[in-house]
């Protein structure tokens, strides 16, 4: 790791976000328009603010004082399957480790929990490609679908066994 990304990872902060800021809900929506520009309406799973604010639903953002830098959330499936959803980082801040960092948070919090999986689906597009190397890096592997989705050719579904 590059001694900048050290220094990212050090100066981040992670909490919990209560999706009200202006920030926040404009990188949604930005997060929303990537996701529907490369995914069929049918294949299309990312949340909107409102499902979002479920209560099964814990959403972090990611700062560097009062800088946005990203954002996930971890939905809880049952008492021991959680799912990570709407993983974002800004664009001005990609390639400084804001994913992996928070990424690791959720995985921590997850554990914390109690869960033995924590799975996750993202786009079979060749604009995926990315979270899919993010998410392989961390242990996730390519499995079948879980909870409530049906295979799809769009989606590719991984799962890390906790």
């Amino acid at each position: 790791m590059s001694s900048h990304a050290e220094e990212q990872r050090t100066a981040a902060r992670i909490a919990v976000d209560d999706l009200t800021g202006s920030d926040i809900i404009a990188l949604l929506a930005t997060h929303l328009a990537e996701m529907r520009a490369n995914s069929p309406d049918d294949s299309m799973h990312a949340l909107d603010l409102s499902e979002l604010r479920h209560p099964d639903i814990t959403f972090w953002s990611v700062r560097e004082e009062a800088e946005l830098l990203g954002c996930g959330a971890l939905k809880q499936l049952d008492a021991t399957h959680g799912e990570i959803k709407s993983m974002r980082t800004s664009a001005e801040h990609t390639g400084r480790g804001v994913a992996a960092t928070l990424l690791a948070h959720i995985v921590d919090e997850a554990r914390a929990r109690g869960y033995r999986r924590l799975s996750l689906e993202t786009g079979a597009a060749p604009y995926y490609l990315p979270a899919q190397r993010l998410y392989a890096r961390h242990g996730f592997e390519i499995g079948p679908p879980f909870a409530d989705y049906t295979e799809d050719p769009h989606s590719v579904f991984m799962t890390l066994a906790l």
